[in-house]
């Protein structure tokens, strides 16, 4: 099957755009607020949550979250809009006869699934966000594998 009519997109790869812009806006806040504050107290986040990781403030993993979880989707959003052309991108790509956006929508949906699932671990502990954003990794999962998300990106 080829590659859906130029400039037509579903409404499955507009909701994608949006669950990746979502994200990514969302990270960059978060990730921002635990640089400015690596001690957590603006964003609610008590230190104590450290206790049980490599880390003994915020800085790095507002770093971590900013980059990989905010900049990554705000910037495959538009990628997923715009289907433009990236070297690096296509050499990461491990589904050569998709666009490299459609795969890095799956590298990111795993990524925030293993991000939550390792906060989970090392605060000892499960709260709605923790729910709320494996959802939303899982449902960036769903909507990327639809057949009318991946046949759009079909080369």
């Amino acid at each position: 099957m080829g590659k859906a009519t130029v400039g037509v997109k579903p409404f499955s790869v507009w909701l994608l755009v949006g669950l990746q812009a979502f994200l990514g806006i969302g990270a960059i806040a978060g990730g921002l607020g635990l640089m400015i504050d690596p001690q957590g107290e603006m964003i609610g986040m008590p230190i104590r949550f450290l206790d049980n990781s490599p880390f003994t403030n915020y800085f790095i993993p507002g770093l971590i979250l900013c980059l990989v979880l905010g900049v990554i989707p705000a910037i495959l959003s538009y990628s997923l809009a715009r289907q433009k052309k990236w070297n690096l991108g296509e050499k990461l790509n491990i589904f050569k006869e998709l666009h490299w956006s459609w795969s890095f929508s799956l590298y990111v949906g795993f990524a925030l699934i293993i991000w939550i699932t390792v906060q989970v671990y090392i605060i000892q502990a499960v709260g709605s966000v923790h729910l709320i954003y494996i959802a939303l990794g899982l449902c960036i999962q769903a909507v990327t594998v639809l057949p009318s998300v991946r046949n759009h990106f079909l080369k």
